[in-house]
């Protein structure tokens, strides 16, 4: 399986990582025994996979437990991240402080039974404590050995240009990861967290890259919602703002897989694998049969007109102040172009310094004047 470089680490991760939550992290999401685990660990291995993603808080720690004794005497072939936030039933608090990262990771490193954690994420952003002590601890843990890098997840991007700011300056460990939801059902991450992952380098790793399961095929317009699914369990993310796009998607998606005669799931994957900056997709299964139809993703390749169709459909909304920069695409980075690049060939009218862009077609009232209009055309006969 191919690996990418994660971010300005030396860590080469393998494109798919395997993930925990499917068994027990939260009950919304079924549970995987033990043999379950242990047997998605092997498949995983032999497919090439290297990186096994975790957190102290998934199943109140048991998901790391079921981790460090799938991988056994495997664990050198394996890259491990795990998450510091919530705590478990028997943290002191939760949060970023000091005392809680050192005291959570000595609780990882005995539940993965491992001496070191090559990836420990900060699995939220804490507001209530100075980046320096969060910085300072995770200092003192890269320094001892027992962490090899460090990263984090669901933080802005105000947020971590901070963190990689105080970094600089002050000599502490600079993250060189952010795990973030990415999917075709919703692309907000090109807005901010996508650029600047390519601007500062940092790599970028994507969970739930299926949507919370809404891309698998198993969702279709016009049908039943499927039995079984976290959502049907009570669920509620990702959150669902435009339900009409959603299912547009899922028809270009399903339209593609039935022209590759490939499963759903690997065209929605295979289209995050080439956008700018992924370094890894961590994925989540209940059944053997899920996690080895979804590996089948890293061999497919998308041509431009399924890249394109791709695009097109999941495309957000130009917020300001995108709309007005996409205006004047020759002073866009590269970094700029993983969200308005789509919009560079889009022709300027002449004599005009406006790019035709979504919403600028748009008069208030143009359209009711139109039917008034027709209307009275009507009733002249």
């Amino acid at each position: 399986m191919e690996r990418r470089r994660l971010g300005g680490s030396d860590l080469m991760v393998s494109v798919l990582g395997l993930g925990t939550t499917g068994w027990g992290a939260h009950a919304e999401f079924g549970e995987v025994d033990a043999e379950g685990a242990r047997r998605q660990v092997a498949i995983a291995l032999d497919a090439g996979i290297n990186l096994f993603d975790t957190a102290e808080t998934y199943g109140d720690g048991r998901c790391e437990q079921m981790l460090g004794a799938a991988l056994g005497s495997r664990r050198d072939e394996a890259i491990i991240a795990t998450k510091v936030f919530f705590g478990t039933s028997q943290s002191v608090g939760s949060g970023l402080s000091r005392r809680h990262i050192i005291d959570s990771c000595e609780g990882s490193l005995g539940r993965l039974d491992t001496d070191r954690i090559d990836l420990l994420q900060m699995h939220g952003w804490d507001g209530t404590v100075p980046l320096e002590e969060t910085l300072s601890a995770l200092d003192t843990l890269v320094t001892s050995g027992k962490v090899r890098h460090v990263g984090v997840s669901n933080w802005s991007a105000w947020h971590l240009m901070k963190a990689l700011g105080l970094s600089e300056l002050e000599g502490l460990p600079r993250f060189v990861s952010q795990q973030i939801y990415y999917s075709l059902q919703a692309r907000e991450a090109e807005y901010e967290l996508v650029p600047i992952a390519l601007d500062q380098g940092v790599g970028i790793l994507v969970w739930s890259p299926l949507g919370g399961a809404l891309l698998t095929g198993r969702w279709r317009r016009d049908a039943p919602p499927p039995d079984g699914t976290r959502r049907m369990r009570g669920w509620p993310d990702p959150p669902i703002y435009d339900e009409s796009k959603l299912w547009d998607t899922i028809d270009v998606i399903v339209d593609i897989a039935e022209t590759r005669a490939c499963a759903v799931p690997q065209v929605a994957l295979a289209y995050l694998l080439r956008k700018p900056g992924v370094a890894s997709l961590v994925l989540g299964a209940r059944t053997d049969a899920q996690l080895i139809e979804n590996l089948a993703a890293a061999d497919l390749s998308l041509d431009e007109e399924g890249m394109g169709r791709l695009d097109d459909v999941s495309a957000p909304a130009l917020l300001y102040p995108y709309w007005w920069q996409a205006k004047y695409d020759e002073h866009l980075g590269q970094a700029d172009l993983a969200l308005l690049g789509k919009y560079r060939d889009v022709s300027t009218p002449d004599g005009s310094i406006h790019r035709p862009l979504p919403g600028f077609e748009i008069i208030p009232g143009r359209e009711a004047q139109r039917e008034n209009v027709g209307r009275g055309r009507s009733a002249d006969g």
